[in-house]
């Protein structure tokens, strides 16, 4: 099997699997997984080497960038406490705990921190799907992702500092506090700047295809640049993408969020999908090239169950703490024990472990292996696997079983937002002067009729909750069949010859978008 062949294959795994898993009520990720175990069982099937140099810059400043367009800095700053105590005290006593238990198991305590470091992090991506399916509170949805994203950063910073300890073989508590610092302080710094930087750019640019290519490559341009200056790439790509999430609608055509949106969702897919795969066919390889498993499984097996233990040990005081807080101050509720429970158990591992885990670099400075790389690369694995078979099948019954649920109806804030923003923009219109009269009758003409479809439609989808929604079915199947209609004029009108593509592409471009719209 050519290379090629092998990657035509997997892109068509993975595919097939993504409705699949929608169907078994799985997360994806673990049927990836499982997926990426079984390919490299055919005969023939060739390996998949990527430079452990490449691996990093490749697979983290696209991902990261893409969590911090689904969330914002305001969602941040008001769970900001357990947010914290997740993804920076919970992230470097995993670490600590790891790198201790490591050492016990015979591993020097330069690898074992970076063991600590490469599975310190969960993943939040199982989690959140999990989450968004089962209509999960909005608050911890936010905190796992929110985890996820500053976990990362804590974690790689760690990640690096421990590396470069091992391949140098020079570690002093003020060297190493240095660099914690000027990885900070430097990818804040570097994300900062090159956030104002793209705001700039992006408010001169009026062509959705350049904005989306700026904004594709900016990720990528902070992260080298931070990691060049010895900042953190991670915290440079966080502090960019907020930034820009924040502050730059407004300086982006409507069409270039739109296509700017699509292409970092269709990233976010691709790039997470693949990565899980890898771990398969990386467990694979590090079992056939090396012994490692009969001495390593314990100690692998060790440390998922030292994680999934000291997630819980943490969170529950952790949740008290921030409980107490809250009082004293007076604010609003916070976690319950059962919505505790929840996020003591999903503390799946994932791509930011595999990434890490396989940029490990084979050589120190001297020339001489790094030391126990096999070793952390398959434990790493491991842990990955164990955690997202064992949480990542168990998360969505445990949910149930509990109760965890939310009533927020997003369908019903979604049309009261819409109708809000209509007839805000309807009253502006009106009240404009500046304009011929029949200039802000028609343009208050097209919002009025907006602004009726909007109340209608909601109105015959709110008759149906009475029917077992059955109205809203009918609503939305007769929506469909109008928008092929639409589609199948246009194409033939285009095929036809009868319009330039150019005009056809425009019209097909509102029928969609009005589809997307419409249509639950």
């Amino acid at each position: 099997m050519s290379t090629l062949l092998l990657f035509a294959v997997l892109l068509a795994g993975i595919v097939v699997l993504t409705p699949l898993a929608d169907r078994l009520r799985v997360p994806l990720p673990v049927l990836l997984t499982v997926f990426g175990l079984l390919v490299p069982l055919v005969p023939a099937t060739p390996a998949i080497r990527v430079d452990p140099e490449y691996i990093l810059p490749l697979v983290l400043p696209p991902l990261l960038f893409a969590a911090t367009q689904r969330s914002t800095a305001r969602e941040f700053k008001d769970n900001a406490r357990p947010i914290l105590l997740l993804a920076v005290g919970l992230t470097i006593a995993s670490a600590g705990a790891v790198a201790w238990l490591a050492h016990l198991g015979g591993i020097p305590w330069g690898p074992a921190w970076v063991l600590g470091a490469i599975v310190a992090p969960p993943d939040p991506v199982a989690a959140t799907a999990v989450a968004r399916r089962l209509k999960l509170p909005g608050r911890i949805v936010t905190v796992l992702e929110g985890e996820g994203m500053f976990n990362d950063a804590t974690a790689l910073v760690l990640y690096h500092v421990a590396v470069a300890a091992v391949v140098t073989g020079e570690v002093t508590a003020g060297g190493v506090g240095l660099d914690l610092l000027l990885a900070v302080v430097g990818g804040i710094v570097v994300g900062l700047v090159g956030g104002w930087l793209g705001h700039l750019v992006l408010g001169r640019l009026h062509i959705a295809a350049a904005e989306t290519t700026v904004t594709l490559a900016l990720p990528f341009a902070a992260y080298l640049v931070a990691e060049e200056v010895h900042g953190s790439g991670v915290l440079a790509v966080l502090t960019l993408g907020l930034l820009l999430r924040t502050v730059s609608h407004t300086s982006i055509t409507s069409g270039g969020w739109l296509l700017g949106r699509a292409v970092w969702e269709y990233a976010d897919y691709l790039i997470t999908a693949f990565v899980f795969v890898l771990i398969g066919f990386e467990l694979t390889e590090v079992l056939e090239s090396s012994p490692v498993a009969r001495e390593a499984l314990p100690l692998a097996l060790g440390i998922v169950a030292l994680l999934v233990v000291l997630r819980f040990v943490w969170m529950f005081p952790a949740v008290l703490l921030v409980r107490a807080r809250t009082r004293r101050e007076g604010h609003g509720d916070t976690f319950t024990n059962k919505e505790t429970t929840v996020i003591s158990w999903a503390g799946m591992r994932g791509v930011v472990t595999v990434a890490s885990a396989l940029a490990l670099p084979y050589l120190a400075d001297g020339g001489e292996d790094f030391p126990h790389r096999d070793d952390l690369v398959f434990i790493g694995l491991v842990v990955v696997l164990a955690t997202l078979v064992l949480q990542g099948l168990t998360l969505s019954p445990l949910v149930k079983r509990l109760g965890v649920g939310s009533e927020v109806d997003e369908a019903r804030e979604v049309a009261a937002l819409r109708e809000r923003a209509s007839r805000a923009a309807l009253a502006s219109v009106r009240e404009t002067d500046d304009v011929p009269e029949a200039v802000r009758d028609s343009v208050a003409e097209q919002y009025e009729g907006y602004l009726r479809a909007q109340i209608t439609l909601r109105r015959a989808r709110a008759a149906g909750r009475d029917h077992d929604d059955e109205y809203g079915r009918y609503v939305d199947a007769l929506l469909r069949r109008a928008n092929e209609v639409e589609r199948a004029v246009v194409i033939t009108a285009r095929n036809a010859g009868e319009v330039s593509p150019e005009v056809a592409d425009a019209v097909l471009e509102d029928v969609e978008a009005r589809a997307v719209r419409d249509l639950d």
